[in-house]
């Protein structure tokens, strides 16, 4: 697969308008990388953040962040600037990390499982696939990003509304994918809430050190009838886990009534790296 530089470029022009444009240089934070996906009969477009120090030639391997809706107009770039601040020297509150950005597609496609509520088929017909998405990620994605660049065993997956249902899927279905879960305001209401009648009997074997941390703020009511409140599903879900009785299962929910679910991301993400990276 061919790389090809990620160039943000900065207009200097609107912040010093006295230097000509032959000064200007082009702000690059990453590379643009590709995947062609036999699962999801299409090629993916990742956004990869390599830290400070990263070289080819080097033999240091780091953790990897992988990051659902992580298009450049999406949250690849705010969650980079995290990542990257979280590791200065003088904070260390994150390792170094790479972070791989999978841009989005089709977020209704990949996320949800299929749902037996008929408005949901209706209205979103191209609805009900995860099962290809995840073996994208098990079978392609992983082993891609593990071949081309220096990655250790680390493995975090990030995602917010109908992401973190997937990342409630991927818990019930193999939770050993990865090994830290920053689940954000996950939209349990799809099919009736029926992941949360599931089994997590996977997850209650799994027999590795698991973090899982879930936000949720004043969500509202969610798009159904009837209504569900989201943070009582996010409080289920918590509560099916801790019904686990696992060790090895570090879990966090993180209530913050200050933020909904346009704003919490920002929020749930420094407290989630304070949490899932603290070991």
């Amino acid at each position: 697969m061919k790389s090809i530089t990620l160039i943000f470029s900065v207009l200097l022009s609107f912040i010093q308008p006295a230097i000509s444009q032959d000064n200007t240089k082009p702000f690059v934070l990453g590379v643009i990388d590709e995947i062609q996906s036999t699962e999801l009969n299409e090629k993916r477009t990742l956004n990869i953040y390599l830290p400070e120090g990263y070289s080819k030639n080097d033999t240091t391997k780091y953790p990897v962040i992988y990051l659902l809706d992580g298009s450049a107009d999406e949250d690849f770039i705010h969650v980079v600037g995290l990542v990257q601040f979280d590791n200065f020297e003088w904070i260390n509150r994150v390792p170094k990390c790479i972070v791989v950005g999978i841009a989005t597609v089709d977020r209704r496609r990949d996320f949800t499982f299929p749902s037996t509520v008929e408005s949901e088929r209706k209205n979103y017909p191209t609805t009900g696939h995860s099962d290809k998405f995840i073996s994208f990620l098990e079978k392609e994605l992983q082993p891609f990003i593990e071949k081309k660049y220096h990655a250790n065993s680390s493995k975090t997956i990030i995602s917010q509304s109908l992401g973190g249902l997937l990342l409630s899927e991927i818990l019930l279905k193999k939770p050993e994918l990865f090994n830290k879960y920053i689940v954000i305001s996950p939209s349990l209401w799809w099919d009736k809430a029926s992941i949360l009648n599931q089994s997590f009997a996977a997850l209650k074997a799994i027999s590795k050190s698991t973090d899982i941390y879930i936000a949720v703020g004043k969500e509202g009511l969610t798009p159904t009838d009837p209504p569900r409140v989201m943070e009582v599903d996010a409080n289920l879900l918590e509560e099916k886990f801790r019904m686990l009785k696992n060790s090895e299962l570090r879990i966090t929910l993180d209530y913050l009534p200050g933020e909904d679910h346009a704003t919490i991301s920002h929020q749930a993400l420094y407290n989630a790296f304070l949490v899932v990276f603290k070991n």
